[in-house]
């Protein structure tokens, strides 16, 4: 197969996006509504001392039928950023592995990282290059997160339909069970949270949400499925080991199986009295 030669005016440069579509032409798009489509649902993001959290249930649905237990939707995008997805499952991973080879792609060409803000940037785009797909029903709705290594801290970015890129302070929900899942952590987050309460807060909101909306995965104890947690850190993109989550979560179970968790349900968020701000 040979390269592709350019004139020194037409040269796509670094953005491997560009370079597709120059090779092979832009992707089509849907002509109708696309029915019977496979939604990702919650993901949750966070800032604790160190850097982010991010976690997702793993639960995909088609309307009112699960499409599938154990759908995978954090991953890395380099080393020092990661990637949620909700939305149309299909085009959502796509988007993410095309992601993923434009940032190779870039640190390939100019010899560096792209920053962090040029990352949240790129991912913007392509999320907005994805609006003829989202108004046919494949929206694709990620949360970007990594550690600015430039500026030694965690940053997070959300986006809407259209592209817009807004960046938050503390923590960023998308997905079905938002809102349940981001009331969660606005009760239960402060500043300079340690990482084991981070994983806690985070686990504890996708656990409430899936128990208020039906399409966000709780903890499948039979199954043995649990959501996916990773951390980014100055050391990098660390997946969160599944029996480490599995535990976790076992103790939260634990804990809303008394009569005073019970009765602490909706209202305590975290594992531990500190983390409620008055």
């Amino acid at each position: 197969m040979a390269f592709p030669l350019y004139l020194p005016g037409d040269d796509p440069g670094p953005s491997f996006a560009e370079l597709l579509r120059r090779s092979r032409g832009a992707p089509p798009t849907p002509s109708g509504p696309v029915a019977e489509v496979t939604h990702g649902t919650t993901v949750v993001a966070l800032r604790y001392a160190e850097g982010v959290v991010m976690a997702g249930d793993r639960r995909a649905t088609s309307g009112n039928l699960i499409s599938h237990r154990s759908m995978e939707k954090v991953f890395p995008a380099d080393r020092h950023s990661g990637v949620a997805i909700a939305g149309a499952a299909g085009p959502a991973v796509e988007m993410v592995q095309l992601f993923q080879l434009q940032l190779e792609h870039y640190e390939k060409v100019e010899g560096v990282e792209l920053s962090l803000e040029g990352k949240a940037n790129q991912l913007s785009l392509m999320v907005r290059n994805n609006l003829p797909a989202a108004l046919q029903g494949m929206m694709v709705v990620p949360v970007f997160a990594g550690y600015d290594v430039r500026r030694g801290v965690g940053r997070l970015f959300q986006y809407d339909i259209t592209g817009g890129r807004y960046e938050e302070s503390d923590f960023a929900t998308t997905g079905s069970g938002r809102l349940h899942a981001g009331t969660v952590v606005k009760l239960g987050y402060r500043d300079g949270i340690s990482r084991d309460d981070a994983l806690d807060l985070a686990i504890s909101a996708l656990f409430q949400a899936a128990d208020e909306d039906s399409a966000t995965g709780g903890p499948d104890l039979v199954r043995g499925i649990y959501p996916t947690m990773a951390t980014i850190t100055a050391e990098g993109f660390e997946r969160i080991e599944e029996d480490q989550v599995a535990e976790r979560f076992r103790r939260l179970v634990e804990r809303l199986s008394t009569p005073e968790g019970t009765a602490s349900v909706g209202a305590t968020p975290t594992m531990g009295d500190q983390g409620m701000r008055p």
